[in-house]
């Protein structure tokens, strides 16, 4: 299945909220990322721009999008951001590919 990262930060409510009741977020990303068919890899708390990452194996894309919309429509996250990632082999297939039709493409206004 795909790998997806899914990076976002907290509302202050859901910032309020762990500090009177802190909780470990674990099970219920996990269970989320199950019903929309796919698993959660890992779930991580970040400084800097974003506040959490996600990495989740997902059936396709909607998938990682359904779960994005869900958490987001909870109220305690906003500023989410998922992005398909690609293993190392992966990548050497894709530029494999792109080198097949790179030569075919022309930007705007070139001859």
């Amino acid at each position: 299945m795909p790998i997806f990262v899914t990076q976002g930060r907290f509302t202050r409510e859901y910032v309020r909220g762990g500090l009177a009741k802190p909780e470990d977020r674990q099970a219920a990303i996990s269970k989320l990322c199950e019903q929309a068919g796919g698993r959660l890899i890992s779930l991580h708390f970040t400084l800097g721009q974003y506040d959490f990452l996600v990495l989740s194996d997902m059936p396709d894309a909607k998938a990682a999008a359904s779960i994005s919309l869900a958490a987001s429509g909870g109220g305690g996250i906003h500023d989410v951001v998922t992005t398909q990632a690609f293993t190392t082999a992966e990548a050497k297939d894709l530029f494999q590919r792109a080198g097949k039709i790179a030569g075919g493409y022309k930007p705007m206004g070139a001859s």
